[in-house]
């Protein structure tokens, strides 16, 4: 058993030694791949949280566009109001210049030297005015 015997002592002991290898190198290789599930799930939870509180800003933001856009809408349509009320007070502004314009053209001989002569002329535009 000289030969055999030390050579089948030797082969067990590499047989331990190689046993304690591979447990280390699966160990290792196992911490190695939790770790790396272990950031993975983290950097999803980061990135979900992350969506969640963009996704909140999205919709304020959204809302503030149709808050906008509805206020856009209503000045527009205060933008045509105005404009209709503006063009009736140049037609009422022009129908008054002409109504004025004809009283104008009746007084245009008179003459005064006085108040007392100039109030018949003043009485008659007024009322031509009105």
């Amino acid at each position: 058993m000289s030969a055999l015997g030390e050579l089948a002592g030797a082969a067990g002991g590499l047989w331990k030694i190689g046993a304690i290898v591979l447990a280390i190198l699966l160990l290792g290789t196992g911490a190695g791949l939790g770790g790396g599930w272990w950031l993975a799930a983290h950097d999803r939870d980061v990135a979900r949280n992350d969506l969640a509180a963009e996704r909140r800003i999205t919709g304020e933001l959204r809302a503030g566009i149709n808050t906008q856009n509805t206020a856009i809408v209503a000045l527009g349509k205060e933008k045509l109001k105005a404009e209709a009320l503006g063009l009736a007070a140049q037609q009422l502004a022009a129908a008054n210049g002409r109504r004025f314009d004809g009283a104008l053209k009746q007084l245009v001989g008179a003459r005064a030297t006085s108040c007392a002569e100039a109030m018949p002329a003043v009485n008659q535009l007024l009322k031509d005015v009105k």
